[in-house]
């Protein structure tokens, strides 16, 4: 039972959201008075989010299902610098094109998990290149610089651990605290912002907000942080065979997305239901209940229901479906993650191992061959035992395509093109 009297972090109390929390007493209180107005910041470092950013887009989901109105800051101007925290190298710089274009990938998944509009509880996106971008030096570094200890910038993990490594940190990298701070206050003054929320790296960050926000006179802040998510083996949660676990579906499919959680270990399952999905609680509780096989179907109701949240129901449930007709019936699913081959090539013979890498299910000749020889690669459900072979045309299904398999659960047709 919670002991938290607002909905808003009953429910995230409930599911496993809250890391830390610099004062509950007085945000419980503030929550269950009225609307409060919270953010989440991005930076706009590629072109999708990753899996690691659902967490903090799904807290902003409970908060606007509770009846507050969520922030989502797109950092235009932060990702000018680069977040320094817990990195042994300074990130690449990106030109002002490249982050613009990245924050265009990153807005579509948020039309899916928000809604955006001008009703109170409605969700707003702006862009910290609005003020960060205006900012005159000399005159920020009296009003705001003088603020901070460097002292005391020096004792936070993300850059002690840093200085601790003998690893370089740029004076540019070292501004950044100080620009996420003052993003904290500029949203208090422009929206009313009181919370800002972020995974448990942020915390000293967003507590620099905090201070600045109280030096400069603004209304009590509060930060809200959750867990760095591990799976019950220990490993960090977002990477895949092929790496990155990407939600936007160009640079990681629907169907590759499904597989990520149908492959979820048995212990991170109910951690997983109530973190990733909407399902009510006592739902959740029933499938965490399964055991021995029937686990699996709770781990498929987890990949659908997450997967429906970021690439759409349709898409979700066409995922399970294809995974249900390749494992379960034995066939070729159209819907499959495909890859194009030149239709010359495939008809003179591409040998598996290029093959292999071309679909990306292997990063090197060596690595296909090595799965060659551990009897995990099948052509067609076939197994090849031979990595000299040659796939052809001739190997083609009747609806003109080559399956490839890694294993029981990678899957990828070639076509010709």
């Amino acid at each position: 039972m919670s002991a938290y009297k607002s909905d808003f972090l009953r429910v995230l109390d409930e599911r496993g959201f809250i890391h830390q929390l610099s004062d509950p007493e007085g945000l419980d209180a503030a929550a269950r008075a009225g609307r409060i107005t919270a953010y989440v910041g991005y930076d706009a470092t590629a072109t999708s989010l990753h899996i690691g950013n659902l967490i903090s887009a799904t807290m902003l989901y409970w908060l606007q299902e509770t009846g507050h109105r969520p922030i989502t800051l797109m950092g235009g101007g932060t990702s000018m610098i680069g977040d320094p925290s817990f990195r042994d190298d300074q990130r690449q710089l990106l030109t002002p094109d490249t982050i613009a274009g990245n924050i265009e990938g990153i807005k579509k998944i948020f039309s899916r998990i928000l809604d955006y509009g001008d009703a109170a509880t409605d969700a707003v996106m702006v862009n910290n290149a609005d003020w960060l971008m205006k900012l005159n030096y000399v005159e920020f570094l009296r009003d705001v610089g003088r603020h901070f200890s460097v002292n005391r910038m020096l004792t936070f993990d993300s850059v002690k651990l840093r200085l601790d490594r003998e690893q370089s940190l740029s004076f540019l990298e070292f501004n950044y605290m100080i620009l996420q701070a003052y993003d904290f206050v500029e949203l208090n003054k422009r929206y009313g912002c009181v919370l800002q929320m972020g995974g448990s790296d942020q915390w000293g960050n967003i507590v620099s907000g905090i201070d600045l926000g109280h030096r400069m006179g603004t209304p009590q802040l509060y930060a809200l942080t959750t867990p760095l998510l591990t799976t019950a083996s220990g490993a960090k949660m977002g990477k895949s065979a092929s790496g990155a676990v990407w939600l936007n579906a160009e640079n990681f499919s629907a169907y590759d997305f499904w597989q990520y959680w149908r492959n979820t270990e048995d212990a991170d399952v109910e951690r997983f239901l109530k973190i990733f999905t909407r399902l009510p609680l006592d739902e959740i509780a029933r499938l965490a209940a399964l055991g021995g096989a029937e686990v699996n179907e709770a781990k498929k109701v987890l990949a659908t229901e997450a997967t429906a949240i970021v690439h759409g129901r349709e898409a979700a449930e066409q995922a399970a479906e294809t995974a249900r007709k390749t494992f379960e019936e034995g066939s070729t699913a159209d819907t499959l993650p495909t890859v194009s081959v030149d239709r010359q090539a495939l008809s003179e013979g591409v040998g598996i191992l290029s093959l292999f890498v071309t679909a990306g299910l292997a990063a090197s000749n060596g690595e296909a061959r090595r799965h060659i020889k551990g009897g995990a690669v099948r052509l067609n459900d076939q197994p090849v035992s031979d990595e000299r072979l040659m796939v052809t045309e001739a190997d083609m299904s009747s609806d003109g395509a080559v399956k490839l398999s890694l294993g029981k659960k990678k899957h990828i047709l070639v076509r010709p093109a």
